[in-house]
């Protein structure tokens, strides 16, 4: 019986949607639109997650609401922090930290910070 094996040391890796935007904006807008802003960011992120991770690491349901309902953001950043920015480092070539404890808390209390942290992390797949 013969085995197949797949090679995938060659297979490209898939495009990343292009989201770069400077975290200090990401915090200015948040205040300005009174935090309708990160609804919208919410919904980029989860989709540069999913393409970063080659599987859903959030889904859209969740990013949508994690702007509207304050537990469901907590989890966002939870989901973000453990499932989502390892992923990032590993393909920006980062040195590799668990930012899930402190996405937990800023999450809890300052949003748009852990939104910040975030996006300071995805624009390194950018550089």
């Amino acid at each position: 019986m013969t085995e197949i094996v797949k090679e995938t040391w060659n297979t490209p890796n898939k495009p990343i949607p292009v989201f770069n935007v400077d975290p200090i904006l990401v915090l200015i807008l948040g205040f300005l639109t009174c935090g309708l802003y990160l609804i919208y960011w919410n919904v980029k992120i989860a989709e540069v997650f999913e393409a970063v991770s080659e599987r859903e690491v959030i889904s859209q349901p969740i990013a949508i609401f994690a702007g509207c309902c304050y537990p469901v953001n907590i989890y966002f950043f939870y989901l973000a922090g453990r499932d989502g920015l390892p992923d990032v480092y590993r393909r920006s070539g980062s040195a590799q930290k668990d930012d899930t404890v402190l996405l937990l808390v800023l999450g809890f209390l300052f949003p748009m910070v852990a939104a910040m942290i975030v996006q300071n992390e995805i624009n390194k797949l950018y550089k």
